[in-house]
């Protein structure tokens, strides 16, 4: 049986959504990941969406997901992904472990689209990696 991961952080529209797909890519079968806000933005970012594309991961049919839908569900891990000097990173009673990988908030980005890309995928990059060494018990 696969061990589930939960990825948090308050919208639920980029950093967590990224590292969900990301986490079902590297767990190879071995890792259920989720994704959830303790404020869901109500969208997945389009260049989330985009930076994601770049790795042939599609999130067009991900939705921005509330903590509330998984309360009452357990989890192996609960990784939390904020940058608890911006935001606050709501808790999981449920989680036999507790990780917090505050990343920078690609949403925070300016510029052009182009510009704002350079952001997305070096927060991409940086979950991936961060993961892949988690996963390699680095």
């Amino acid at each position: 049986m696969a061990k589930r991961v939960l990825i948090l952080c308050t919208g639920n529209s980029c950093r967590s959504q990224m590292a969900e797909e990301l986490w079902n890519m590297l767990g190879e079968g071995e890792w259920e990941a989720h994704s959830a806000g303790s404020k869901p933005a109500g969208y997945v970012h389009p260049l989330a969406i985009r930076a994601m594309a770049e790795l042939d991961a599609d999130l067009s049919a991900h939705r921005s997901k509330s903590l509330d839908e998984f309360a009452d569900q357990p989890f192996d891990l609960v990784v939390t992904v904020c940058d608890n000097a911006r935001e606050s990173c709501p808790v999981f009673p449920g989680a036999a472990e507790t990780l917090h990988w505050p990343f920078d908030d690609p949403a925070d980005a300016t510029g052009s689209d182009d510009e704002k890309m350079t952001t997305f995928r070096r927060v991409r990059d940086e979950i991936r990696e961060k993961i892949r060494s988690f996963l390699a018990g680095e």
